[in-house]
């Protein structure tokens, strides 16, 4: 970073009132923000985004895409006053707070390994400058130290820990308004103001006609599933052509809008959608368990919960994970999946279990493959859902699907998608097939074939495997994991 520039007779003007850092992360909204609140509350506040890659997994390309657009979505609402800086958070933050005089610095936890490392670092920093700070929870409605099992134990399953746990707790905190906010004007804009997380790509052509970023846009966004998503979310949720889904994940990983602002706002529609609503919000709370699962076990994006699938004998078919990858796989469900997520960033829930359990259980590819690849292609790409998701799969987490349960493609996609929308919109070649064979393509004779124009091999790949045989291979790689070694 170049150096400073000197103080201003101006800022020196400032100095009559206390002075503080927000120091922004997974929190890039103004409106429910504690940490931005309370700064605000104590005097002139200087906001500030640290880039750091020495202290944070790096990011994805489709989260940097999303990330640099929400930066610039909230330096708006700050009327330009977003100070970004890249490099090491701790010089980083001494820097600003030596040359403006700094009183005290406010952030907002977030829920990992190496950013809880990083806090630690701070906050003995800080100490010993004898510079005050304070921190919040602005991304939980619960803290995870505090919901714990009757034996003072971690919940290792859902249910419990969702209604023994949570729903037992106080209530989650009510959302706050905005801060009256009271800024610094003349700090100067650091070198990396024009931050570019985005580089020489086509994602902003084909993302942003999917998705519009930034907290007003997650309020919309909200707004809108309540209006059209939230009827019939119980049952519509599970199929992928319908508008049963909030698409609320990728603004809660940036935090452009609370877990607590949905909350209280699904509640509040609770008379009118009944169950509907009460399943939304444990689905809200599978986010939270997530969390949890990560805040208790740490080691959650690496190692399996269950020790005994350290013996599974995984496969190694680089052809076939980048047929998994690409979207050519022959099983028109799988293919549509993948193909969504290359195109939106996004994928389904439903097709996130199809997918998974087609890579793990019928190529027998390690999860960590499948990790990795949603890590790197999903806007909402998150270490705690991502990990916990793909352990529930692979049956080697907690509360997983139990590992012999594999999802059959064939019957997934005529059960979830049974008029084809979803799966003609991201396989097109397949879209004057008919509904009986559009998931078996394999198995239409050759005049359905020749009508719907299509030669399979040329047109549409053939399986890269056989479902039975491949099932019950899994099921034999299983049983090495049956009794604990």
């Amino acid at each position: 970073m170049g150096s400073n520039p000197t103080l201003s007779a101006s800022i020196i003007e400032v100095y009559m009132t206390t002075r503080s850092i927000h120091w922004f992360r997974e929190d890039l909204r103004l409106s429910d923000n504690p940490s931005l609140f309370e700064a605000c509350k104590s005097g002139h506040v200087i906001p500030i985004y640290i880039h750091d890659n020495c202290s944070t997994p790096e990011l994805g390309k489709v989260s940097r895409w999303w990330l640099h657009h929400s930066l610039a979505k909230l330096d708006k609402s700050l009327d330009g006053k977003l100070r970004i800086f890249t490099g090491d958070t701790t010089d980083i933050l001494m820097q600003v707070i030596t040359q403006y005089g700094v009183h005290k610095v406010f952030w907002n936890k977030v829920y990992s390994p190496e950013q809880f490392d990083l806090d630690v670092q701070v906050i003995s920093l800080l100490s010993e400058k004898n510079i005050l700070y304070e921190t919040y929870n602005a991304s939980l409605m619960w803290e995870p130290s505090q919901i714990l099992n009757q034996s003072d134990l971690p919940y290792k399953v859902f249910t419990p820990f969702f209604k023994k746990g949570c729903l037992s707790a106080p209530e989650p905190r009510y959302p706050l308004g905005l801060p009256d906010l009271k800024m610094i004007d003349d700090v100067p804009v650091p070198p990396s103001k024009s931050l570019d997380l985005v580089g020489e790509n086509d994602l902003n052509r084909t993302l942003g006609s999917y998705w519009s970023v930034g907290e007003d846009n997650a309020v919309s966004q909200l707004n809108m599933f309540i209006t059209r998503g939230l009827d019939n979310y119980k049952i519509g949720r599970d199929f992928p052509s319908l508008f049963n889904v909030s698409k609320l994940s990728p603004y809660l990983h940036f935090g452009e809008i609370s877990p607590n602002q949905v909350w209280y706002t699904v509640l509040k529609s609770n008379k009118e959608f009944g169950m509907d609503a009460d399943k939304f919000l444990s689905e809200l709370a599978w986010r939270e368990f997530s969390y949890y699962l990560l805040y208790h076990f740490p080691s959650l994006p690496q190692e399996n919960l269950q020790s005994r699938f350290n013996y599974f004998p995984w496969e190694s078919n680089t052809e076939n994970l980048v047929k998994w990858q690409a979207g050519i796989t022959g099983y028109p469900i799988v293919d549509a999946g993948m193909r969504e997520l290359m195109e939106t960033g996004y994928m389904h829930n439903r097709l996130r279990m199809i997918v998974g359990s087609f890579l793990i259980k019928n190529l027998l590819i390690h999860w960590h493959h499948g990790r990795d690849w949603f890590w790197n292609h999903l806007a909402d790409a998150d270490i705690a859902n991502n990990s916990a998701g793909w352990q529930w799969i692979a049956g080697c987490g907690a509360d997983a699907a139990p590992f012999f349960r594999v999802f059959n493609p064939i019957l997934q996609g005529k059960k979830f998608d049974p008029d084809g929308a979803y799966t003609k919109t991201y396989i097109p070649e397949l879209q004057n097939l008919p509904a009986e064979y559009l998931f078996n393509p394999w198995e239409a004779p050759q005049n359905i074939l020749d009508q719907s124009g299509i030669i399979l091999g040329k047109d549409y790949p053939l399986p890269i495997v056989d479902l039975k045989m491949s099932r019950i291979r899994a099921l034999k790689a299983f049983d090495h994991i049956k009794i604990d070694k």
